[in-house]
Order: C-alpha cells, then sequence, then structure tokens
C-alpha cells in the first residue's frame, strides 16, 4: 500500500510545487506597472508640454544633469490630459507641466493618485487679441475664448474680473463657471475651447485668454503681446514637478527638482523668456 501511494505523494508535491510557481510568476506579472519606474540605477523618464517645459528640461539635461549623475528621458505631450495618464499607467516617471489646481481637479475627476513635488515656474495667463490693442476696446457682445478644462476656466474668468470686464460671485472660488458671473457690463460671450487650440481661435474671437506655454508655441510672445497678464504675487498656478504617489522619495526626482530650482535653472528662464515665465518662489 505504501508503495502505490508513494506516485501519489510525489505527483501532488509536484502539483503544489507548479502551482507555487505559478501563482508567483503570476503576482510579479501583476505588479501596478506605475511603481516600475522608482530604480535608481535607470534614466528618469519624464513627460512635459513643449514649451517652456521641455526647453527648461533640455537645459537640464544639456548642462547639469551629467555633473549631478542625473539621466533624463524627456517625453513631449501636447495636451493635458495625456501626461497624467501615462504617469499613472508607468509609462513615464514624472511630469512637468500643470499646476496643482489642475492635478487637484483631475486626480479626483479620474480616480487615479498622483503627488504634487515641488513648483518650478509661472507661465502668466494672458488675454490676447487680432482685433483690439487694448481690453477697453473690445466691443459690445464681444466673443472671448476661454480654456474648456475647470481650473483654468476659472482662471481665465478671474483674469477678466481682475480687469474690470466682469465680477463674479464672492464664493466663486477657483472653480468659477460662467453661471458665477455676477455682471457684464459688455455682455461678452465665452467660448470654451481646449488650452491647446486657443492660439489658433484669435482669428475668429475678438480675445482668448491663452496658457502662457501655449501662447508661446503658438508664437506668441506673453511679456510683449499680451494685452493683459495674471500678476505673480500670491499666484496659486505655477507649474511643478508630479510624480505617481509612492514615489516622491525617488532620488532622481529629488535631484532634478533641486536642478529645476536651483540658480542656474532660474537665470536660464529669466534670459531665455524675458517675463513671460516667471521661475517660483
Amino acid at each position: 500500500m505504501k508503495r502505490k501511494a508513494l506516485p501519489v505523494l510525489r505527483k501532488t508535491s509536484i502539483a503544489v510545487a507548479a502551482a507555487s510557481l505559478l501563482l508567483g510568476l503570476t503576482a510579479c506579472g501583476s505588479s501596478d506597472s506605475g511603481s516600475s519606474g522608482s530604480d535608481p540605477s535607470e534614466p528618469l523618464r519624464i513627460g512635459a508640454s513643449p514649451s517652456p517645459h521641455a526647453e527648461i528640461l533640455g537645459y537640464v539635461k544639456q548642462n547639469l544633469a551629467a555633473k549631478a549623475g542625473l539621466e533624463l528621458e524627456v517625453k513631449e505631450f501636447s495636451d493635458y490630459v495625456q501626461p497624467n495618464l501615462a504617469l499613472d499607467d508607468g509609462q513615464i516617471d514624472a511630469n512637468y507641466f500643470q499646476h496643482k489646481p489642475y492635478l487637484d481637479d483631475f486626480t479626483k475627476s479620474k480616480g487615479i493618485k498622483l503627488s504634487w513635488v515641488a513648483p518650478v515656474h509661472l507661465e502668466p495667463l494672458g488675454v490676447f487679441s487680432k482685433k483690439v490693442k487694448d481690453l477697453n476696446a473690445l466691443p459690445q457682445g464681444a466673443t472671448v475664448a476661454i480654456p474648456n478644462d475647470a481650473t483654468n476656466g476659472a482662471r481665465a474668468l478671474k483674469l477678466l474680473a481682475d480687469n474690470g470686464l466682469l465680477t463674479l460671485k464672492a464664493d466663486a472660488g477657483t472653480e468659477a463657471t460662467e453661471k458665477d458671473v455676477a455682471t457684464n457690463a459688455k455682455g461678452l460671450k465665452f467660448k470654451p475651447l481646449e488650452a491647446a487650440q486657443l492660439p489658433r481661435s484669435l482669428q475668429d474671437v475678438d480675445a482668448a485668454v491663452i496658457n502662457g506655454n501655449f501662447a508661446l508655441e503658438g508664437g506668441l510672445t506673453p511679456a510683449t503681446d499680451g494685452l493683459v497678464l495674471e500678476k505673480p504675487e500670491g499666484n496659486p498656478y505655477a507649474n511643478g514637478v508630479v510624480v505617481k504617489a509612492g514615489n516622491e522619495s525617488d532620488p532622481r526626482v529629488k535631484k532634478l527638482v533641486e536642478l529645476l530650482r536651483g540658480p542656474e535653472v532660474k537665470k536660464f528662464i529669466a534670459d531665455k523668456f524675458k517675463g513671460s515665465v516667471i521661475p517660483a518662489a
């Protein structure tokens, strides 16, 4: 009986071992893809808008990174959605294109966990026009294009309010919409568009409120072409570095932030963008 039982026991042991091996392989394969980018020996893959973010990162990569022992791979994105999705699913290790109010709204609406690391620069939002040279010259019923995402749309309305074109309800806050406009003496009509499309809209509207990076990409110089710009003092919309939650202590990220906030990059920003981009405090 014992001799007959042995083969059965052996087969059972082999089956258990095989099942354990399969379970181990499956567990490895099902690990969160976003956590794989924390190996300090690998290049830091970072997503960025072409201008000014990728230009600033390009300066760091060419002039500062090697000396600091940092290897960068910069991937450019042309919109405000894909860089966060790519970060969430592990295609990149960090991104640099957005301000914290946008990040907070995006992560809440998408149900993903990304973490703000540090601010780097401010791109003052501006009002641009091909038809008037002064905001007060906007005609009655003028059409003004604004960003269609919640945070930058609210930011655009606040800029218009700060310059006397309308007033907002007292409790409008950073999520203001057209419904929060209290008075609109000129009867302005708002045309929400994807932020990247705003520079091209200038031929079709009376004015557009454009994010600094897309103004630069569209051939505009905010410091000289903008009819008005946001004030930097107390401005919550500084752009900064973001990682997937849990990777805040990645030594490569810490090293990059130190370089981006250092004196060499601040001087590069000042010299290159001449007031259209401003280093964060």
